[in-house]
């Protein structure tokens, strides 16, 4: 009975499975060729996964508040059978039958296990960690982020040795088995017992009647709109910049992985160093300070150096948003009901999912695949993320 074995190991066992999620574009394309469908349609199924993320998060606190054994066991349990039903459905359908099936499968059914599992183990970690809760719920948040970058090298082994199909058999036996160690593992301290009455009387409309949780709301939701919009085009931004170089090939297969790596590392130490801030929220006002900077520079320098580096301050700062959510949100509403505030709030992913990427495919279809125009827009995303954090969020002096 310690905080490692009992909180922080049991959530980065959770959050490693359900974060490979964002390993989508290792197999979009081979699904696409598999089930004779456009990648394009195949794509709505990682869009309505994120939506399903969110949604289901946002209704799920309570579940959560009252029973964490509970909610992830259904997590794993909807975790496993959306990926095994992707599998299946691959294996024996093709054409449209398939796609509604893999929208079934990975979009709603995983949707759900992923938000329900992200949500499951943060409150029990900030209890453990009570003077590190920053730090806490980076460790955990950190494993979502760095699922894509250990996951994907096994995923392309496993589609080229044995194709897609048995690729998501595999590994849904093996996520199965990490997220029920990490059901089985996951406890609150001993003596903690949830206030049935606060439980019972938490409205979610009073949420949306308060200036602060709007605040919060609107820059989490601009953040990972802004960081979708930009990371899910990663490659074609290489492509663009370093055409007709020598090194365009070593790039393109590197840089997605030093990003990954960043990703992570905002996670953990954006969140990390809020626990040393006089006010969390200050981490939002660097993240958008720093990506407004970066978008501006790779908007008037022509150069592909100054895209890796927008692409790593991107990364940063979309990890650090979520990870520095969880204690953000306690610094300004406590504990009693932390569970289903960080649910609701998590709603603005599941409208980001959907926002995100498809704004870049409207802005390059009707633009003839100007990049650039997409820098600008999230340049002027993030300032008003900025100002919206210096009059709603940040707190105000005594």
């Amino acid at each position: 009975m310690n905080k490692w074995t009992r909180a922080a190991i049991p959530a980065l066992l959770i959050h490693c499975s359900i974060g490979t999620v964002y390993c989508w574009s290792t197999f979009k394309e081979s699904i696409a060729n598999a089930i004779g469908m456009s990648t394009f349609s195949v794509g709505w199924a990682f869009s309505f996964a994120i939506f399903f993320l969110g949604m289901s998060a946002a209704f799920a606190g309570k579940i959560v508040e009252i029973n964490i054994h509970r909610s992830s066991l259904i997590s794993a349990v909807c975790f496993t059978v959306g990926m095994i039903g992707t599998g299946a459905t691959i294996k024996l359908f093709t054409g449209p039958l398939a796609l509604i099936l893999i929208y079934l499968f990975y979009g709603c059914i995983m949707g759900i296990g992923l938000g329900i599992g992200y949500l499951t183990p943060v409150k029990t970690l900030m209890l453990w960690f009570k003077d590190n809760k920053g730090l806490a719920t980076g460790i955990s948040i950190m494993g979502f982020g760095l699922a894509k970058a250990i996951a994907t090298p096994i995923m392309e082994r496993l589609q080229n040795s044995l194709g897609i199909a048995p690729m998501f058999f595999i590994l849904g036996i093996i996520y199965f088995i990490m997220m029920f160690a990490g059901h089985l593992l996951l406890k609150k301290p001993e003596g903690w017992v949830e206030a049935k009455a606060a439980n019972d009387s938490f409205k979610v409309s009073s949420m949306f009647k308060n200036k602060t949780f709007i605040g919060i709301w609107l820059i989490f939701y601009i953040n990972i709109h802004c960081g979708l919009m930009l990371i899910t085009y990663e490659k074609q931004l290489l492509i663009e910049k370093f055409a007709g170089l020598a090194i365009l090939a070593t790039v393109v297969s590197i840089v997605p992985s030093i990003t990954a790596v960043c990703n992570a590392l905002g996670r953990i130490g954006y969140s990390t160093v809020s626990d040393k801030m006089k006010d969390r929220a200050t981490v939002y006002g660097i993240i958008f300070l720093s990506c407004v900077v970066l978008c501006g520079l790779s908007a008037v320098i022509s150069s592909g150096f100054v895209i890796i580096a927008l692409l790593m301050v991107i990364n940063l700062g979309y990890g650090g948003g979520f990870s520095t959510l969880p204690a953000l949100l306690e610094s300004r509403f406590g504990m009693k009901n932390i569970s289903k505030i960080h649910g609701l709030s998590l709603s603005a992913w599941a409208v980001a999912g959907i926002t995100g990427n498809n704004l870049s495919e409207i802005i390059l279809s009707n633009t003839n695949n100007n990049y650039t125009v997409i820098i600008l827009t999230a340049m002027a995303l993030y300032a008003v993320a900025g100002v919206i954090y210096f009059t709603m969020v940040k707190a105000k002096r005594a």
